[in-house]
């Protein structure tokens, strides 16, 4: 997508949050919450499984296996910024 940076960096927080670093510094919390009532995504719900979330290759997107992912437009659009972003 244009216009929209890739991910750099991204972390779980919480049962249901993640804290998603994107290449220009900006810094965006992703809720999970709504997401987590859909059949595919219910494997979110356990702990340690959404801990284990990583930036995928290149940066578009994070994943957790090859069938359970968010891309870096679902994530940059949803997402709410936070005060902490760096340049």
């Amino acid at each position: 997508m244009e216009g929209i940076p890739r991910i750099r960096a991204v972390k779980a927080m919480g049962c249901a949050d993640l804290l998603i670093r994107f290449e220009d510094g900006t810094e965006r919390v992703y809720d999970c919450r709504p997401i987590l009532a859909l059949p595919q995504f219910q494997l979110l719900t356990t702990p340690a499984f959404f801990r284990a979330v990583r930036v995928d290759a290149g940066g578009y997107g994070v994943s957790w296996n090859d069938e359970m992912d968010l891309s870096e437009y679902e994530l940059w659009t949803k997402g709410t910024p936070t005060a902490n972003e760096q340049p």
